[in-house]
């Protein structure tokens, strides 16, 4: 396992981070879970209010020992954005205790993912005024924040100067964020990046056209490599539901060097499929074509589009798709069947796409099937 600078904090991180969402069967499993990350060499493990039983379960690991002093692990919780500073205090006490922990290492707020969650932490008794209060007590050492927002809403969140980190989506299939990687290096933040393995496309459970085109690695390994060769990207997520999950994973911990030739040539013929398939009908994410007055989030639309037909990614674009309308502000949008034809969007494409035909294919692709009800007509 190797480490890396986590930005200003000064935290010597592993490149893969132990995320904890996904081991909640059992405090039993949790605690495996755990040691294994642990022995493996991975010496931050994340956390959040919002992930059930995940804070006591962690809490009670390190109750019972890891093998290592406390003070060789770096802990991070997460809480929700609020305006309410005795709130947010609570809840920081409230993560504590369930950790069993006299500090935090790090916090994030987590799901910093609209203009109105960043102006309501920033109040004159909003959570980061709280945050700070806390900072000072000792009760966390560093700040950062979480988000599924927008690329425009991320960089004023990184540009107030008030966070040390930044945990995003970013990955070999959605590159959208890179000037967010950019202006980390420049503020000298960390970047934690975000389930590289399920949100980077579901890539334990590749489909075989996209395996074939990654060979002679696998997928996920080579947007582990993507990630990893950028010295910017300072640990990922790794978010296993049992200590056997780690397994895939651990072995990519060493493998910080640039690019190969072999992995070039896999991400050339990547390229190559996609323009092959795609043809014309390829959207190259520039985003010009927003905002959509039917607030249809039109890019992310499409780029599930370019997956499903490219490489054979039905299964991911699929599921991505599915959470519009059905998430809130973690995935704004509506679905591609909202499209009225109003032709709002074609002057501003540059690629001279017609995107309300787009819209509808994506829709016919990847909508879910509804079942026809025994009272209709065939």
């Amino acid at each position: 396992m190797q480490y890396r600078r986590f930005g200003r904090t000064n935290l010597q991180l592993s490149v893969f981070s132990l995320g904890t969402m996904r081991y909640l069967a059992s405090e039993e499993t949790a605690i495996a879970t755990v040691r294994k990350a642990v022995e493996a060499g991975i010496n931050h493990i994340e956390t959040a209010r919002g992930y059930g039983n995940s804070e006591a379960y962690l809490g009670r690991a390190l109750h019972l020992g890891l093998g290592c002093p406390r003070e060789a692990l770096h802990i991070t919780s997460k809480l929700p954005p609020t305006s309410d500073g005795q709130q947010m205090e609570r809840w920081i006490d409230e993560s504590l205790d369930r950790l069993g922990c006299d500090t935090l290492d790090t916090l994030a707020i987590h799901g910093l993912n609209t203009p109105q969650h960043l102006a309501s932490i920033q109040g004159e008794n909003g959570g980061l005024a709280a945050a700070e209060r806390a900072r000072k007590a000792g009760k966390i050492r560093h700040l950062g924040f979480s988000t599924h927002g927008d690329l425009d809403l991320i960089l004023e969140a990184m540009r107030t100067g008030a966070f040390e980190f930044v945990n995003l989506h970013y990955y070999l299939f959605f590159q959208r964020h890179r000037p967010a990687i950019a202006l980390a290096e420049a503020l000298d933040m960390g970047v934690f990046i975000i389930s590289p393995a399920d949100k980077g496309g579901q890539l334990h459970h590749p489909p075989e056209r996209l395996r074939q085109l990654c060979e002679p690695l696998s997928p996920l390994g080579l947007n582990y490599r993507f990630l990893l060769s950028d010295p910017r990207v300072s640990t990922l997520s790794a978010g296993p539901a049992t200590p056997e999950e780690l397994d895939g994973i651990l072995a990519w911990g060493d493998r910080l060097e640039p690019l190969t030739a072999t992995e070039q040539d896999c991400l050339g013929r990547l390229e190559q499929e996609f323009e092959q398939r795609l043809g014309s009908d390829a959207c190259r994410q520039c985003y010009a074509c927003l905002p959509c007055p039917e607030q249809i989030q039109i890019p992310e639309v499409l780029r599930l589009r370019n997956l499903a037909v490219a490489y054979e990614m039905e299964s991911f674009a699929q599921y991505r798709y599915r959470m519009f309308e059905n998430a809130g502000h973690w995935f704004p949008g509506r679905r591609g069947n909202r499209c009225r034809d109003c032709g709002d969007c074609l002057p501003r494409c540059p690629e001279q796409l017609d995107i309300p035909r787009l819209l509808r294919d994506s829709h016919a692709r990847l909508a879910p099937r509804e079942g026809r009800r025994l009272w209709q007509e065939d």
